[in-house]
C-alpha cells in the first residue's frame, strides 16, 4: 500500500538524505544537547560567577526581623536539615549566623535531627573563624540533638532543662552564663528555624510559635515551601524558599554590611545562582527555538 506508514529504513534513509544535504538541526543528536547543558552549569561554577540579586519583599521582611531585633537578643537557630539538603539549605543558615553575629545576638544552637549534629558545628565554626570576639557560653550555646522529635519542643517551652542538663560537651547548662539562669524558650526574641522535613518549621510553628506567641522565620527547601505559607504572616513571621531565597538574603545582608563582600564565603548562595540562571536560560533557547522549527516545518507543510 502507498499510504504505508514510514519505516525504521525510510527514516533512516531520510536522515541520510538530509545529512548528506548539510548539517540539519533536527536530526541533532541529543547528546551534544546534554554536552552543552554540562558547560552551562560547570562552566559558571568554575569561574565562580556571580549575578546581580534584587531581595523580594518577602526575603526582605525576613531580613527586617531580624536586623530590627535589638542587639544582643536572644535567638533559638534550630537547624532541622541533613547532607542530603545542605546544598539549596546551609547558604541561608550560614547567612543567618552571619546576620545574628553582626547584631551581637546571644545564638542556642539546636536541632531535632540526628544528622543535623554536623550542621550545627560547621555553623558554628563560622562563629569561630569569622567572629574571634564570640565566646562560648557567653555569647553562644552548643544544645546538640535530643531524640523526641516534635515531642522535645512540647518539653522545652515549658522546662528546656529538663531534656538539655548540658550541652554537646557535657557542661552543665547552669555553669554557662549564657544558660544559667535559661528556664525555657518562650524567653526567646526569635526562633530561626531551617529545615528540610519533618520535623522542621511547621512542628515549631503549631508547638512553640503560636501557642506560646514567640516569633519565628524559618528557611525551607522549594518543595517545603509552599505548605508553611499559608502560616505566613500571623504564625511565621517570614520564610525563605530554596536557594533563590538564600542568594537574595545573602544580598540583602551584604547590602547592610558591605564589608563581609571580602569575604567569599559570604556568597555562596549568590553563586549557586550563576549556573542555574545559565541552565535555564539554555533551556529556554532551546524551547524557543524547538517550537520555531516545528511551526516553521508546519507552514511549509513538512
Amino acid at each position: 500500500m502507498n499510504d504505508s506508514m514510514p519505516t525504521d529504513s525510510d527514516y533512516q534513509t531520510s536522515t541520510e538524505t538530509s545529512s548528506a544535504n548539510g548539517f540539519d538541526v533536527r536530526n541533532l543528536d541529543r547528546r551534544w544537547i546534554f554536552l552543552v547543558m554540562g558547560f552551562s552549569v560547570a562552566i559558571p561554577m568554575l569561574m565562580g560567577l556571580v549575578f546581580p540579586e534584587e531581595p523580594s519583599q518577602e526575603v526582605l521582611d525576613v531580613f527586617d526581623i531580624v536586623e530590627n531585633l535589638e542587639d544582643g537578643s536572644s535567638v533559638l537557630m534550630a537547624y532541622d536539615y541533613d547532607p542530603a539538603s545542605k546544598g539549596e539549605l546551609e547558604p541561608m543558615a550560614a547567612a543567618f549566623v552571619r546576620h545574628c553575629a553582626e547584631k551581637k545576638h546571644k545564638l542556642y544552637f539546636i536541632t531535632l535531627w540526628p544528622a543535623a549534629v554536623p550542621m550545627l558545628q560547621k555553623n558554628i565554626a563560622i562563629l569561630n573563624r569569622e567572629y574571634p570576639e564570640y565566646t562560648y557560653g557567653e555569647d553562644y550555646v552548643n544544645l546538640g540533638f535530643r531524640p523526641g522529635l516534635e515531642g522535645v519542643i512540647k518539653v522545652i517551652v515549658t522546662n528546656i532543662k529538663k531534656l538539655y542538663a548540658n550541652d554537646v560537651e557535657g557542661t552543665d547548662l547552669n555553669e554557662l552564663p549564657i544558660t544559667a539562669n535559661l528556664k525555657n524558650i518562650q524567653s526567646m526574641d526569635l526562633i530561626i528555624n531551617v529545615s528540610a522535613g519533618t520535623p522542621g518549621a511547621k512542628e515549631w510553628v503549631q508547638y512553640a510559635a503560636t501557642p506560646f506567641d514567640i516569633k519565628m522565620v524559618a528557611g525551607v527547601t522549594g518543595v517545603g515551601y509552599t505548605p508553611l505559607v499559608p502560616y505566613v504572616p500571623n504564625q511565621l513571621a517570614g520564610i525563605l524558599g530554596a536557594i533563590k531565597a538564600a542568594a537574595e538574603y545573602e544580598e540583602a545582608v551584604l547590602l547592610e554590611y558591605p564589608e563581609l563582600r571580602e569575604n567569599p564565603a559570604t556568597q555562596e548562595g549568590l553563586r549557586k545562582m550563576g549556573p542555574q540562571l545559565v541552565a535555564h536560560m539554555l533551556v529556554i533557547g532551546l524551547i524557543i527555538g524547538g517550537n520555531v522549527i516545528f511551526f516553521t516545518d508546519r507552514r511549509r507543510g513538512v
